[in-house]
């Protein structure tokens, strides 16, 4: 990619020209070959198929694919309806427009009711550069807050084809955060078992633990190498499931730490970061934390780069809370 490139505005739906390893729409191409086992799979769009990678599932399975057009309260309404009919609905939209638009919805004809509806949500937090009306900069904060709601936020490709089976293969309400079209190869697929409740250790690491989600998995990992570099030793834990989320994980690298950064494509209050304080408040474990995230703002309009740059979603962020965090443990300990 160019430098120029890189610092367009890309269009609505379109993703960044790769970089890396990727695998083409793996969420719609794991759906597919679930959808063959499964006659009982059904897919929704609002009006958003090519968007969400929902493309392949409509033209091999054109009369089980329905698109109930802009209206995401609908959308949610269809299918809790089609739940209760006994399919398994899998709904696609954008993160914002699920959330924001829909929460009641899903709160009532989903949650309350423990619907079997799978609820898979595109353009999360700052992978749009569309500004505050299209990044889902609060979903995990707003899904997490729903009773009876599994929450996930895989990290690439890997975890991603993953997450997708158990979200099918789970019985209830799921909300999925969407990586769509050339999603980067990130995780190793032979050391990578997703599972909903539990969080994958990429790295070891002695003196801070990185813990992140989505996106912001390959950026730790790469601040984890950088930190290498300068004499810290940094643990990545990979935590695609926010909700429900995997405790003993995070107090085990609290414990062996004494300093946890949390990095996440989302606003730093009710995610990732909430999901870990919490964690540590309640089963009285000390640990440096610094939060690594989109601050109390909208997110404003321009090319990705420069949004994970304003916003402080860059790999330079993740290196610096690290560094906070290992100074304070440090100034703790001398006390």
């Amino acid at each position: 990619m160019t430098d120029q490139q890189s610092h367009q505005t890309l269009a609505m739906g379109e993703t960044p020209a790769a970089t890396r390893p990727t695998v083409n729409a793996p969420f719609g191409t794991t759906l597919v070959e679930a959808a063959r086992q499964r006659d009982d799979i059904i897919g929704l769009s609002a009006d958003l198929a090519k968007y969400t990678d929902m493309l392949p599932f409509k033209e091999e399975f054109p009369h089980r694919f329905f698109n109930v057009g802009m209206a995401e309260q609908n959308l949610i309404g269809v299918a809790g309806g089609l739940a209760r009919a006994g399919y398994l609905p899998v709904a696609t939209t954008y993160a914002v427009f699920a959330t924001r638009r829909a929460y009641d919805f899903i709160a009532i004809d989903c949650a309350l009711t423990r619907a079997n509806v799978k609820i898979v949500a595109g353009l999360p937090g700052l992978t749009t550069g569309y500004g505050g009306t299209h990044q889902g900069i609060d979903d995990l904060a707003m899904m997490r807050a729903m009773p009876n709601m599994v929450v996930l936020d895989p990290a690439d490709a890997v975890e991603l084809e993953q997450a997708t089976r158990a979200a099918i293969d789970h019985r209830g309400p799921v909300y999925m955060r969407l990586q769509r079209a050339d999603v980067p190869l990130v995780l190793d697929p032979a050391r990578t078992r997703f599972e909903i409740g539990r969080a994958t250790l990429v790295s070891d690491g002695s003196d801070v633990g990185i813990v992140a989600c989505g996106i912001m998995v390959e950026r730790a990992i790469e601040a984890a190498r950088r930190l290498a570099e300068r004499g810290i030793s940094a643990a990545v834990l990979s935590s695609p499931s926010i909700k429900p989320f995997d405790h003993e994980s995070v107090l085990r690298l609290a414990t062996e730490t004494g300093a946890l950064v949390a990095a996440e494509n989302h606003s730093i209050i009710g995610g990732l970061g909430a999901a870990i304080a919490e964690t540590l408040t309640t089963r009285d474990v000390w640990a440096a934390l610094e939060r690594v995230g989109i601050q109390d703002e909208f997110g404003e309009c321009g090319s990705l780069p420069y949004l994970a740059q304003r916003h402080g979603l860059t790999i330079e962020a993740v290196v610096a809370a690290a560094e906070r965090a290992v100074e304070r443990k440090q100034s703790r300990r001398r006390r």
